[in-house]
């Protein structure tokens, strides 16, 4: 059968096969940290406001694919190096059957590597080329959502990392937010803005990664870039799956609601957070 793959802020996944639905989802309590501790019991589903029976339920770390879409652009300069070393420190701290690609975009974007395990690979790619150029996000951000569909895992997520506004592309916002919604990969966009493209850069980058179930960060500087970084390695380690068989049997767009109950040992008040996609389309509407 069919499976397809969705992802959420501080993430969340959500893979559909014909019969059966995941929510992949991340916990995180006031502090922000992850709660690891949950329970079958810990969760509710509803998927269009109707409750669903949770068949499937674990806390696992899964191998993804991951799409790294790096500006290549002739502003990035200065701090290239610095950041590509932060994006490798992100793939070193996933999963060891993790793969990877890297899409570049300047004036233009292109598949730099393809799928690989390898970190030297990796950096060779990231070293082998120089900025120059305007910038194509929306142009790169399609081409990897595209390639993803070569992809060997199920978890699917893109790391886009700019510092500008697109000034280049061929496609449009509205294409690549259309695109990311229906691609069921998870999209993280790493935005340091202060040098160039202001609010509308920064809506852009926010629009894509909320279409997609994952987050926007805009750190002042590639220290914080980094962390950010770190911080969506370690929330995609940390999924809960919870798995189901939709009452709703069309197609179109279903809505998805995940609560979480505190655990025995906390106040009913307790603040949890779940971070996962709040929807898909059926599969009768899906490519």
């Amino acid at each position: 059968m069919a499976s397809l793959l969705w992802s959420q802020d501080d993430t969340f996944k959500l893979s559909v096969n014909v019969d059966l639905t995941e929510v992949h989802v991340n916990v995180t309590d006031e502090k922000d940290r992850p709660v690891g501790n949950l329970r079958k019991e810990n969760f509710r589903v509803f998927e269009d406001r109707k409750e669903q029976q949770i068949s499937v339920f674990k806390h696992e770390d899964a191998p993804l694919s991951l799409g790294l879409v790096i500006d290549n652009s002739r502003s990035i300069e200065p701090r290239k190096q610095r950041l590509d070393a932060a994006a490798l420190s992100f793939v070193r701290k996933g999963n060891p059957e993790d793969e990877t690609f890297i899409v570049h975009f300047d004036d233009t974007a292109r598949l730099d590597r393809d799928f690989t395990d390898s970190i030297p690979a990796l950096e060779d790619a990231l070293a082998g080329v120089k900025p120059f150029g305007q910038t194509a996000i929306y142009d790169a951000l399609i081409l990897a959502l595209e390639h993803m569909e070569n992809a060997k895992h199920l978890k699917k997520v893109i790391l886009l990392i700019t510092d500008g506004v697109d000034n280049s592309s061929k496609h449009t916002m509205s294409e690549a937010i259309e695109a990311t919604k229906r691609s069921r990969v998870a999209v993280y966009t790493v935005g340091l803005l202060s040098m160039s493209g202001g609010q509308k850069a920064e809506d852009s980058l926010i629009h894509i990664a909320e279409a997609s179930g994952g987050h926007a960060y805009f750190p002042n500087n590639v220290d914080e870039a980094r962390m950010y970084m770190e911080r969506v390695a370690r929330d995609l380690r940390e999924q809960y799956t919870l798995g189901y068989f939709p009452t709703n049997r069309n197609g179109g767009w279903r809505s998805v609601r995940v609560d979480v109950l505190p655990p025995p040992g906390l106040p009913p008040t307790s603040k949890l957070t779940a971070n996962y996609r709040h929807g898909y389309y059926g599969p009768s509407a899906s490519n």
